[in-house]
């Protein structure tokens, strides 16, 4: 069955668990999806994990478009979100409106992501409004960690707990469907879960939340430049990749790939007739 807002709305109420993965090409997006996940995230962290930058700022909508077009092509029932890059929503409300239309008509997105607390709640209203679904970002964000003093777990003070305690109810009043909670400490994420009526998405935010999503790189381990310490392997799929590279480089060099099995065949009489 395809996974919705409406699906996510209905686990929230039921106090079933949400699962949530990244995903950025076709061929991965459709493994994802037959595992059986609710939703695949096309984050910007593509823009490490993929690209090679050593955060997500320089990621453009362009980038964004392109990967999830692929994902989409690739994924039959998940719910297909697609992340908002750096500056595609904060230079206006209109500007906001047009990018969250470009990954929905372009990139065949099903929602957008954006992050941010009370300062976006404006640019949700107004991509709400145009019909497209929201799930917020709160917590660490990513496209602020410049502000934020680097990758630093968020609402350890009762001043930040309370701060964003505010965010969350702020972008559930603004419309959106659902919030991710990144870099929280367990039992604030889940005292903020216990407090909104729409579906929190953990990620190093603890058990409380209505759901968690991991970058699929990280937990089957592929990317390998540096591990969150929230991150659980559930597969050294890496590991399997080089042994396998170091397999076909030795086949090669002793001759014992390619074999007759893989070979194409002609006719000895053509091959007697050449020159």
């Amino acid at each position: 069955m395809k996974n919705t807002v409406l699906t996510f709305k209905e686990a929230k109420q039921k106090g079933e668990k949400l699962t949530m993965l990244t995903a950025y090409d076709y061929s991965t997006a459709k493994l994802v999806d037959e595992a059986g996940v609710n939703s695949i995230l096309v984050g910007d962290s593509l823009g490490m994990v993929m690209l090679g930058y050593e955060d997500t700022l320089s990621v453009t909508m362009e980038d964004m478009i392109h990967h999830t077009a692929a994902v989409a092509r690739g994924t039959k029932n998940a719910l297909v979100v697609g992340d908002m890059p750096f500056l595609s929503y904060n230079t206006g409300i209109r500007d906001a409106v047009i990018n969250a239309g470009r990954l929905m008509s372009e990139g065949r997105a099903n929602c957008v992501k954006l992050e941010g607390g009370k300062e976006v709640c404006d640019v949700i209203r107004a991509i709400t409004d145009a019909k497209i679904p929201v799930c917020a970002h709160i917590g660490l964000t990513p496209q602020a960690v410049n502000a934020l003093g680097g990758f630093k777990v968020q609402g350890k003070s009762l001043e930040s707990a309370k701060a964003l305690i505010e965010d969350a109810l702020a972008v559930q009043e603004a419309g959106a469907f659902a919030v991710v909670l990144e870099c929280v400490p367990a039992a604030l994420a889940e005292k903020i879960s216990s407090m909104l009526d729409i579906p929190t998405i953990g990620i190093g935010a603890g058990p409380g939340c209505d759901g968690q999503v991991l970058v699929y790189q990280d937990m089957l381990g592929v990317y390998k430049d540096f591990t969150p310490k929230f991150v659980r392997k559930f597969a050294n799929v890496g590991e399997v990749m080089t042994q396998g590279i170091k397999a076909y480089i030795d086949a090669v060099a002793d001759g014992s790939f390619p074999e007759e099995k893989h070979c194409f065949k002609i006719s000895e009489d053509i091959i007697d007739k050449l020159y």
